[in-house]
């Protein structure tokens, strides 16, 4: 790591930020495996020289114990303290508060805890801790997701908030809010690559041993009628995609591929990944753009060729649309210690 050199002659470590302070809300009834996900993945979350990133404690309501939904006590670190002093408040599902599934209200002392929670605090819940938001208020107006096997049910409770069932996360800037169970890991996992970068995010899934990026959205569990074994599937020809982002591929290619009609290609193909064949090309090819600018010295110009984008204005428009930046800002933002001088040829 450079050092910055001071007046006095000497290269001195520059300052470093305080860790960022997470809280995890634990509720009465809350599922041990979501419980434990944001201090599993962000607790591996280090930067290039093995220092935490992250600072996260457990906590309840009122500073007492609760009963998870497995039948076992969850002692909490502290109380409704940690949610006032939290850069981010987690909150978990939770099993034991069925009215919130028709809309009614959360326990008093839940109200008086998120009440605490400083303005401009980041919030993120995971699979029905979105029920939690919604009952205080803090979706309306907003996108967000919840399982999808409970969307219908959530869109009569809170009619105000915008529900995509498809997708495994949404990221409405300062509220963020993830599908069921497991899409909780990518929710953190995208939190590391937008606090730290895509090399932070990868060294926590390699210690949590998970993918950094997980292909596709939530529609591709959604509990459908099992399809005839003779159809054909498009996993092969998204795993050859992804080997030829760099090319112009266009959908009439994709088809041939998979060996479908353009129609059937396209129906199957949003059937199983929840998204459009293009949507899902164009997802793939900022993700891969945006390693090349994190972790390479590569020129704008061919870091959007390498990523099949073709020239630098079209990856600036559609990073300026997905991400709001442009791939310059990008770099500056996220632009690793360990960026390696890549081959221009």
């Amino acid at each position: 790591m450079r050092q910055a050199p001071t007046h006095d002659g000497q290269a001195h470590e520059p300052p470093r930020r305080p860790r960022h302070r997470i809280a995890v809300l634990a509720l009465a009834g809350v599922p041990p495996f979501e419980l434990g996900i944001p201090s599993r993945v962000f607790g591996s979350a280090v930067d290039e020289e093995g220092r935490p990133l992250y600072d996260v404690t457990v906590c309840t309501a009122t500073g007492a114990p609760v009963l998870s939904d497995a039948g076992f006590t969850v002692q909490p670190a502290a109380g409704p303290e940690a949610l006032a002093a939290a850069d981010t408040v987690i909150i978990p599902p939770t099993h034991a508060m069925p009215e919130l599934g028709h809309g009614g209200p959360l326990p008093v002392e839940v109200t008086a805890a998120i009440a605490g929670i400083r303005p401009g605090t980041r919030l993120v819940s995971i699979c029905s801790g979105s029920y939690v938001l919604a009952a205080a208020g803090l979706l309306d107006g907003r996108l967000a997701t919840t399982h999808w096997n409970l969307a219908p049910e959530f869109r009569r409770a809170y009619p105000k908030v915008q529900v995509d069932e498809e997708v495994l996360f949404v990221d409405d800037g300062d509220v963020l809010t993830s599908a069921g169970v497991a899409a909780g890991v990518d929710l953190c996992l995208h939190l590391i690559r937008r606090d730290h970068g895509a090399a932070a995010a990868n060294r926590a899934a390699r210690m949590c041993v998970v993918p950094p990026w997980r292909d596709g959205g939530q529609a591709q569990y959604i509990d459908r009628p099992v399809p005839d074994p003779t159809v054909a599937s498009t996993t092969a020809t998204r795993a050859w995609a992804l080997e030829h982002l760099g090319e112009p591929l266009s959908l009439a290619q994709l088809a041939e591929h998979a060996r479908m009609s353009l129609r059937s290609f396209t129906r199957r193909f949003r059937d199983e990944v929840g998204m459009t064949p293009v949507q899902w090309l164009t997802a793939q090819r900022l993700e891969m753009a945006k390693q090349l600018l994190e972790m390479t010295d590569l020129p704008i110009d061919l870091v959007a060729h390498r990523a099949g984008f073709g020239s630098a204005n079209s990856l600036r428009a559609h990073m300026r649309t997905a991400f709001g930046v442009s791939p310059a800002a990008y770099r500056r933002a996220f632009s690793s210690h360990d960026r390696v001088a890549a081959p221009r040829s």
